[in-house]
């Protein structure tokens, strides 16, 4: 197993009190899996990222427990986790392109990282020009600045950098967000190819976008105000959803060849409660149309079909 977290709880503290942005999620991401992650701004999704990898100091690990590779990642310690990151557990942050320092050449900011992590440049540099090319992109672009490079270019340059020491897991957070199409798709593919050669075990991919999840997921888990509401193979989530909130998410994207016309895109009426002082029980309750008396206690995230977890009451009653 890649991948287990365990009621994981983590908050942000504010002058009005606790942020609940992860509130007890558990879940696993088998070896090979590349697992998508879905919701609206403000479910978790990017908390959920950035808390694996322990990249952001305003976040408090409140609870539970995170393991890979069948060992606990220390994720309330940042010192602990200096060594584990890019090793056992890397990031494509959100807004990679704009990551990297406009000061420095490219080649020069992966031998820092490299050194920092006790690796030789010279040692590495073979296999990194190798990468290079498997993404497109002529190893000349080490000689260049982040500035000289496009958004895609800039992107792909991101991946290589947070696989070039071979992690079990990687996170990617809207990896193909402010990307043109083609850009997108060659992002995407090159996820894949990575995963497919052993440059990474294990993949999170993080987005508001389903069409980019569906082309690249083996499975989708769906958060919703800090809770999860669904996790399933992609072809599931996309074709018979079960959550009323999956359901609403699929509704609202448009079909390829439908015209103008005749699409009939439906909204979610509402808007996801505040997770200052969220409500107890089940998070969606305020917006779902199939929400009953049951709905004030929180729903077990169960497994309804193999591989297919859901939590709600309607569903699983």
């Amino acid at each position: 197993m890649s991948l287990k977290v365990e009621d994981l709880k983590v908050y942000y503290a504010s002058l009005r009190g606790d942020v609940k942005a992860l509130d007890g999620v558990s879940f696993e991401v088998a070896d090979g899996e590349i697992m998508g992650v879905a919701g609206e701004s403000g479910c978790g999704k990017t908390t959920l990222g950035k808390s694996l990898i322990r990249l952001d100091s305003r976040m408090r690990h409140v609870g539970g427990s995170v393991q890979v590779d069948g060992k606990d990642l220390p994720i309330g310690d940042d010192a602990a986790m200096r060594s584990r990151r890019y090793q056992d557990v890397s990031l494509i942050p959100q807004y990679a392109m704009s990551a990297m320092n406009p000061t420095r050449k490219i080649g020069r900011m992966i031998a820092d990282l490299l050194r920092a992590h006790g690796r030789r440049y010279a040692d590495a540099l073979p296999e990194l020009e190798r990468r290079l090319r498997l993404v497109g992109l002529d190893p000349q672009v080490l000689e260049r600045y982040p500035i000289e490079l496009s958004g895609g270019m800039k992107q792909r340059v991101v991946l290589v950098l947070s696989t070039l020491l071979n992690p079990s897991l990687l996170i990617g957070d809207e990896v193909t967000s402010a990307l043109d199409v083609t850009s997108q798709k060659a992002v995407a593919r090159a996820l894949v190819e990575f995963r497919d050669a052993g440059f990474v075990t294990s993949m999170i991919v993080i987005t508001h976008d389903i069409s980019v999840l569906f082309q690249v997921a083996d499975t989708i888990m769906v958060m919703y105000a800090g809770h999860l509401a669904e996790k399933a193979p992609a072809s599931a989530i996309i074709d018979k959803p079960l959550h009323p909130y999956t359901q609403m998410l699929i509704g609202a994207l448009p079909k390829v060849g439908d015209r103008y016309g005749e699409q009939e895109l439906s909204g979610i009426e509402g808007r996801p409660p505040s997770l200052l002082d969220p409500p107890t029980g089940c998070r969606f309750r305020d917006r779902c149309p199939l929400a009953f008396d049951k709905c004030v206690e929180r729903p077990p995230f169960e497994e309804v079909a193999p591989g297919h977890q859901v939590a709600c009451w309607a569903v699983t009653a």
